[in-house]
């Protein structure tokens, strides 16, 4: 399996040199490059772990193997791992918005779906993480859990992350809700929990609100990543045409007119707000990403610029 399937190796380099800008400090279990505020000095040692594989060997106790046998990671007071969680939409209606555009010369280049991009955004996310030591876990969702992938850290946990990406199937409906009511859904742990979504969901504004507030209220720090295509912006549709919902397979005849691509843009602006607003009263971050923004600029561009990641 090729790691770089999601993420341009060219890209990779930049990465690691980020972390993520959790807003509270979390203190975690396991030794990590994150400081709590309540816990020590920097050198301040305070318990010892047995080693698994993707630790930094640089808190590898020779001494204490050498005695015992066992390998062991030295643990200091102030450096704590956060808890970071990944859920990425995998419903019918993420399958959408791939194309092919002309660039500025004569190549041509791919958008992909909304799918692919949540992908590559959650792959990055994810490298960050790793990269920095923190706990990741991931979760691919429909209308249920889909698959989990267990909790990871360490650089040597990439092409798992990667792979348990790839591999995400296509689902049917989506909803946010009912994923998250099931059991072991919420992240046990306090961190920060990323969503990746086109927010095309089944269920309404009331549902999605009680969902994010079950994440906010298990000490989550929530970050929404909107993903978007063009068309879904700013639909090039007009004449007689039968609409069919991806996830649900009903259609409906409809007459484009000015008018209606009018009324469906108000609504569109409308529910935009809603997340946008709602996100904001609870302390929760928003970000809008088309999926044709190149992914250096996503991380580098909007990502850094809202806090999210930082160098």
């Amino acid at each position: 399996m090729n790691e770089n399937y999601l993420l341009s190796p060219q890209i990779l380099p930049r990465l690691e040199r980020l972390s993520l800008g959790a807003g509270r400090r979390v203190a975690g279990t396991l030794q990590g490059k994150r400081r709590s505020r309540r816990l020590g000095s920097s050198l301040e040692f305070a318990d010892y772990r047995p080693y698994s594989p993707g630790d930094d060997i640089r808190r590898f106790d020779r001494s204490v193997y050498s005695r015992t046998g066992k390998p062991f990671i030295r643990q200091f007071m102030d450096e704590q791992e956060l808890m970071v969680s990944l859920y990425v939409d995998c419903s019918a209606s993420m399958d959408f918005g791939e194309r092919k555009v002309k660039a500025n010369t004569d190549g041509v280049n791919e958008v992909p779906s909304k799918l692919l991009y949540a992908k590559q955004l959650a792959a990055s996310i994810g490298y960050i993480a790793l990269c920095s030591y923190e706990r990741l876990q991931a979760v691919n969702y429909s209308r249920s859990l889909d698959s989990r992938l267990p909790i990871l850290r360490g650089r040597g946990a990439i092409h798992r992350l990667f792979q348990f990406l790839e591999e995400a199937p296509v689902g049917g409906e989506g909803s946010l809700a009912a994923c998250l009511s099931e059991p072991g859904a919420i992240p046990r742990l306090p961190g920060m929990t990323w969503i990746f979504s086109d927010f095309w969901l089944s269920e309404g504004e009331e549902e999605i609100g009680k969902a994010l507030s079950r994440l906010a209220g298990a000490g989550q720090e929530v970050v929404l990543v909107h993903i978007v295509s063009q068309e879904e912006i700013n639909p090039a549709l007009s004449g007689d045409l039968r609409l069919v919902d991806s996830e649900i397979g009903t259609g409906k005849e409809v007459s484009l007119t000015g008018k209606v691509l009018q009324t469906y843009k108000k609504e569109w602006e409308n529910y935009q707000h809603f997340l946008s607003s709602y996100a904001a009263e609870r302390g929760i971050s928003y970000v809008l990403i088309p999926n044709d923004t190149p992914i250096e600029e996503a991380i580098l561009g909007i990502l850094a610029e809202s806090g999210l990641v930082m160098t």
